[in-house]
């Protein structure tokens, strides 16, 4: 079994119990104690769990699955549109941009008016778009997520090392106060957290549905990017980090 999916299966049993043991984990997860200790010390340090004396007991709920491309693209599309048409608005010539994969990211297309400007992004779909409406457009390679659409891997990491982003736009299933902003595959996160670095100014676009929710893997403190939403009803993160709401 590989990592992602048995932190995957340990959230979920932890969901259902609560608490438990490296023992029974070690039994329900057919691996070894050492294994199980290393990935309660991970999670722990990601937030996802609390880790104690011969075990770990529950957080917050936690999202561990992404949902089909297919299946997001179907939810809070008006709000979405709004958001992506706003982020659009922000895109200046000459810039160098890069696209997160994502049914959210992926509205600023659809209102992009500015051509001189390089587009670089994970995003298979965004990508396409891109190509198809004109714009010049850089799609990163490395391993294909298929649930997402998106590359990631170590190929897609060294590749965006050698970009210089002006303005980069994001993604996320989770956004939390104390945990930032999160998402459910390792490797995603990674990608989100190199481009986020390789960028001068950074957005993260998500309806309210992703407010007060922790996924996984943990990418960014929430001060690190600006986040544009349809609806904030959480001032508290005001204190936190600069947030734009464009009403639907």
């Amino acid at each position: 079994m590989l990592a992602q999916e048995r932190f995957e299966r340990i959230l979920e049993i932890l969901r259902e119990k609560q608490s438990v043991t490296v023992t029974d984990l070690t039994k329900w997860l057919n691996t070894s104690e050492s294994t199980i200790r290393r990935d309660l010390t991970e999670l722990n340090r990601h937030g996802l769990l609390i880790k104690v004396h011969g075990g770990a007991t529950a957080v917050k709920s936690v999202l561990s699955r992404e949902e089909e491309v297919i299946t997001k693209a179907k939810k809070h599309q008006s709000e979405k549109r709004k958001i992506g048409e706003y982020a659009a608005s922000l895109i200046n010539k000459e810039d160098m941009v890069y696209l997160d994969a994502g049914t959210t990211t992926e509205m600023i297309i659809d209102f992009l008016k500015e051509y001189d400007v390089i587009y670089v992004t994970n995003g298979i779909t965004h990508a396409r778009k891109l190509m198809n409406a004109g714009f010049k457009v850089h799609l990163i390679g490395g391993e294909i997520k298929a649930v997402t659409e998106a590359v990631v891997g170590e190929e897609a990491l060294e590749q965006l090392d050698k970009y210089n982003f002006t303005k980069g736009f994001f993604g996320t299933n989770g956004i939390d106060e104390v945990r930032g902003f999160t998402t459910p595959d390792m490797k995603e996160a990674a990608i989100k957290r190199k481009a986020m670095e390789q960028c001068q100014q950074r957005y993260i676009l998500t309806d309210q549905s992703k407010f007060d929710q922790i996924s996984t893997f943990k990418f960014a403190d929430l001060k690190k990017a600006t986040i544009i939403t349809d609806h904030l009803k959480n001032n508290k993160l005001r204190e936190i980090t600069t947030i734009e709401e464009v009403f639907s």
